[in-house]
Parts: structure tokens; C-alpha cells; sequence
């Protein structure tokens, strides 16, 4: 059984204050990761109050950190 931290907001803050996130750039994080740190609901929930975009692709989340348009081309 994974544990999830009860106060996930400080996690949360770090990663949207990053470098990459303030240029409207993209982050990753394992799933795994963010299973133990926030876990998937809260951690989805987040991307979507913020307008940003979400992919998952094998055991990643990718974030991109704008609400602009994107267009996925293969």
C-alpha cells in the first residue's frame, strides 16, 4: 500500500516554482512518484486549477505549463 503525505501543498509548490514551470515549459515526474508524494487525484486536479496540459506516457507525467493550445503531431 502506498502512503500519500496528508499535506501535499508544499510538494505541489515546489515543482509549479520551478524554472521550467514559470517559462510555461514542461516538467516530468515519475507516476510513482507522484502516487507516493500527492497521489493521482490531487496531483491531476492541480494541473487541471491551473489550465495546464497533462500526458502520460509509460510511467511519466508530462506537464506542460501553459493553457495555450498544443497540437500533438505523431
Amino acid at each position: 500500500m502506498i502512503t500519500v503525505r496528508p499535506y501535499p501543498d508544499p510538494w505541489l509548490d515546489q515543482l509549479f516554482s520551478t524554472k521550467s514551470a514559470q517559462r510555461g515549459a514542461v516538467v516530468r515526474r515519475s507516476t510513482s512518484w507522484v502516487e507516493r508524494e500527492v497521489g493521482h487525484e490531487t496531483f491531476q486536479q492541480e494541473i487541471r486549477r491551473r489550465g495546464y496540459h497533462l500526458i502520460r506516457t509509460a510511467n511519466q507525467y508530462i506537464v506542460i505549463c501553459h493553457s495555450g493550445p498544443i497540437d500533438i503531431l505523431f
